[in-house]
C-alpha cells in the first residue's frame, strides 16, 4: 500500500479544481434522465403495446444492474486511463441507449437499450464521483454531493419538456431527441476532465481519513466494507423503488391527474411531485455531504436514514391524499439522495483514494442488488392489493440501516482508523 500523507498534508489545493466539479455536474445532469425519467415512459409503452407492467419494468432493473455491477470494471479503466476517455465513451453509450429505445418495438429492444444505457451511465456516474473524491479529500462530502446532486436533480430541468412531448403522443420522439442532446453534452464536457496530481490534494482536518491507499483485495478483507455494503443495499432499495414506481403508485392511489393548485399555477400531482422530488434529491446530496464533513459520516447517515424510513411509512399511510403524496414523496427523496454522497465519501475516507474507483465500484453494486426488488415490488402489490405493504417493508430496511450507522459502523471505523495510526495523528478528531 502506498501513502502520500506527507506530500499532501501541507499541499495547497489546485485553484482550478472547481472546474472539474462543474464538468462532472454537467455530465451527471445529462445522464440523469435515463433513470429518473423512465417512470414517465412506462404507462405510454404499456398503452402502446399492451405488455404487462412488470415485464416493462424489467428494463429498468436491467439498466440498474448493468450500471452498477459493471462499475468495478469501469473503476479499473478510470484508475488506469483517467476520467476523460471513460466519460467520452459513456456519453456515446448514453445517447445511443435512448435512440435504441426510440426504435424499439419489442421488450427485447427495450432490454437492449437498458443494457447500453447501463454501460453509458455507469461510465459517467462512476468517473465523475471518482474524480470528485480524488480532487477534494478535504471537502469530500460536499464535492461528491454536488456531483451526485447533478444526477439526482438533473432531470428536473427536462421532466416537463419530456412529459409534454410524451403527452403529445410521441414518446419515441422524446427518446430520440433527448438521447442525442444528452449524449452530446457529456462528450463535450469529457474533453476537459482530468485527474489530480498528488501535490494538488489536501486531507480533511475534521473527519478521520486513512493515509493508506488500500487495494481492492485489501478492502474486501475488512469487515467494515461489508457493513457498508449491507447498509447501502438497505437504504438504496426504498428510493430506487420510488424512482421506478412513483408514476405507477400515483396512478394506483388515484392521485396521478389531480390538479395541485398553488394559486400562481396549477399542475397535475404526478409531474409536480416528480419535479419536486428531483430538486429535493439533488439538494440532499450536497446538503448532507456538507453536514457529514462537519459532524461525521455516521451521525449524518443516522439522521438521513431515519428520516427516509419515517417518510416512507407516512407515504404509505397518507399517500392517497394528493397534497400529502407530493410533500411526502419530496421528503423521501430529500432523505434518500444523500446515500450516494455519504457512502462514496466514507469509502474514500476508509480506504484512501488511489484505488477508490475499483473499491467504490464494488460497493456501488449494492444499487444492483436493490434493483432486483423493483419488479418484486409489483408482485407484492398485486398479491396484497396495496402499496403499503411494499412501502412498510423498505421503510424497515431504512430504519435498520440507521441503527447500524451508529451502533456498528461508527465504532468499527474508529477501530479501523486507529489501526492505521490516524487517531494517534489526530487525537482531537478521535473524540469529535
Amino acid at each position: 500500500m502506498t501513502s502520500y500523507a506527507t506530500a499532501s498534508e501541507g499541499a495547497k489545493p489546485a485553484p482550478n479544481r472547481w472546474l472539474q466539479i462543474v464538468l462532472g455536474v454537467a455530465c451527471m445532469v445529462a445522464a440523469a434522465n435515463i433513470q429518473y425519467a423512465w417512470t414517465l415512459f412506462v404507462p405510454e409503452i404499456q398503452k402502446t403495446f399492451g405488455w404487462d407492467r412488470a415485464a416493462i419494468q424489467v428494463a429498468f432493473t436491467i439498466f440498474v444492474i448493468v450500471q452498477t455491477w459493471l462499475t468495478p470494471i469501469e473503476g479499473y479503466f478510470i484508475d488506469k486511463y483517467g476520467p476523460s476517455r471513460v466519460v467520452m465513451f459513456g456519453g456515446l453509450m448514453t445517447g445511443l441507449a435512448w435512440v435504441i429505445n426510440s426504435y424499439a418495438t419489442s421488450l427485447t429492444g427495450f432490454y437492449a437499450g437498458a443494457v447500453v444505457g447501463g454501460i453509458g451511465v455507469g461510465c459517467v456516474y462512476a468517473t465523475c464521483v471518482n474524480n470528485a473524491l480524488k480532487w477534494f479529500p478535504d471537502k469530500r462530502g460536499l464535492a461528491v454531493g454536488l456531483t451526485a446532486g447533478g444526477y439526482g436533480a438533473g432531470s428536473a430541468l427536462t421532466i416537463l419538456p419530456i412529459a409534454k412531448m410524451i403527452d403529445a403522443g410521441s414518446y419515441a420522439q422524446a427518446f430520440f431527441t433527448f438521447g442525442l442532446i444528452q449524449g452530446a453534452i457529456i462528450m463535450l464536457a469529457a474533453a476537459f476532465m482530468r485527474a489530480p496530481a498528488k501535490d494538488e490534494v489536501k486531507f480533511s482536518t475534521k473527519v478521520l481519513q486513512s493515509r493508506r491507499d488500500y487495494t481492492l483485495g485489501e478492502a474486501l478483507r475488512t469487515p467494515v466494507f461489508y457493513v457498508m455494503l449491507l447498509m447501502f443495499t438497505c437504504t438504496v432499495t426504498g428510493g430506487l423503488m420510488a424512482v421506478a414506481q412513483l408514476g405507477v403508485i400515483a396512478q394506483d392511489l388515484g392521485v396521478k391527474n389531480f390538479q395541485v393548485n398553488l394559486y400562481f399555477f396549477a399542475m397535475a400531482a404526478l409531474p409536480f411531485a416528480l419535479m419536486l422530488d428531483r430538486i429535493m434529491n439533488g439538494i440532499s446530496r450536497p446538503l448532507f455531504g456538507w453536514v457529514s464533513d462537519r459532524i461525521g459520516r455516521e451521525k449524518t447517515m443516522f439522521i438521513a436514514f431515519a428520516m427516509e424510513g419515517i417518510g416512507i411509512v407516512a407515504l404509505g399511510y397518507f399517500g392517497s391524499n394528493p397534497w400529502a403524496f407530493v410533500i411526502l414523496s419530496g421528503i423521501v427523496f430529500l432523505a434518500w439522495g444523500e446515500v450516494y454522497s455519504l457512502f462514496s465519501a466514507t469509502a474514500a475516507d476508509t480506504f484512501g483514494s488511489k484505488h477508490i474507483g475499483k473499491i467504490y465500484g464494488v460497493l456501488y453494486c449494492a444499487k444492483g442488488f436493490a434493483a432486483l426488488f423493483v419488479p418484486v415490488g409489483n408482485l407484492i402489490m398485486q398479491a396484497t392489493g396495496t402499496w403499503s405493504t411494499v412501502l412498510y417493508t423498505v421503510a424497515t430496511m431504512d430504519l435498520i440501516a440507521a441503527a447500524l450507522a451508529v451502533a456498528v459502523l461508527r465504532p468499527m471505523l474508529k477501530r479501523h482508523h486507529a489501526a492505521n495510526g490516524v487517531v494517534a495523528q489526530a487525537p482531537a478528531l478521535a473524540h469529535a
